[in-house]
């Protein structure tokens, strides 16, 4: 746990030092609440910011997770990840400190919507299912975390990953449960959208809201979590660049 802390800390010290990135971070995710949640037109709710912010919150950790991926391709470019690989310290520390850093810096994100969510009048029922909420997006971005670190550890450059990043977040988040219920959506979209793991999460969360538990719901995604992570570890472990 300690080297996996050392990671983390590089990667926080960095992150914070450059304002620019965290008020972006920061700023991006508040602005799809407000712009998405308060302008869309639609009838079948009468309140879409409480539908929204849900997705939002899934959509916040989602595109920060597999944005984390560049942050693997840029150690390879600058020869970091070499010197990180000789290090005695075991190589799965890496991912994993690299996973804490991404998660961390999600849920930060999801707070600054929730804050806001707040403050336009979205409630959560229960005090308590606050805290399964992020402990269901933790495991969610654990899950696309280690996904997007595994790919970028066989990606050499920035451009390709993006593309792949690109490839991968918008269909699975426009796929999803995330801008309408399922009764409303297509035959094929609907078929889509209940295999998306982006929906799994979004309906979680969304029942989380409402003062539920969602136990298959965080049951999958824990599972999944731990299934990437596994697969994660592996490829570490035998890594070379």
């Amino acid at each position: 746990m300690k080297q996996v802390f050392y990671y983390f800390e590089r990667d926080i010290r960095k992150w914070s030092r450059s304002r620019v990135n965290v008020f972006a971070s920061l700023a991006m995710p508040a602005a799809w609440l407000v712009l998405v949640g308060l302008t869309l037109p639609t009838t079948f709710t009468d309140n879409y910011l409480e539908f929204i912010t849900p997705s939002i919150l899934v959509m916040t950790m989602l595109f920060s997770s597999l944005q984390g991926g560049s942050l693997m391709i840029f150690d390879k470019i600058l020869g970091f990840l070499n010197k990180f690989l000789a290090l005695p310290s075991p190589r799965e520390s890496i991912l994993m400190g690299k996973i804490l850093f991404i998660t961390t810096r999600g849920l930060l994100q999801t707070t600054v919507i929730l804050l806001i969510a707040t403050l336009l009048g979205v409630r959560v029922l229960n005090p308590l299912n606050i805290i399964l909420i992020y402990i269901t997006l933790f495991m969610f971005g654990v899950f696309f975390s280690s996904l997007a670190a595994t790919i970028a550890l066989h990606l050499s450059d920035h451009d390709g990953y993006a593309a792949v990043n690109s490839m991968i977040s918008m269909p699975l988040f426009f796929a999803s449960s995330a801008l309408m219920p399922y009764d409303v959506m297509p035959g094929w979209l609907r078929f889509a959208a209940r295999l998306n793991p982006v929906s799994y999460a979004i309906d979680s969360v969304r029942e989380l809201f409402m003062g539920g538990v969602p136990v298959e719901g965080m049951i999958g995604l824990a599972v999944a979590a731990a299934l990437m992570l596994a697969v994660g570890t592996v490829q570490f472990r035998r890594s070379s660049v």
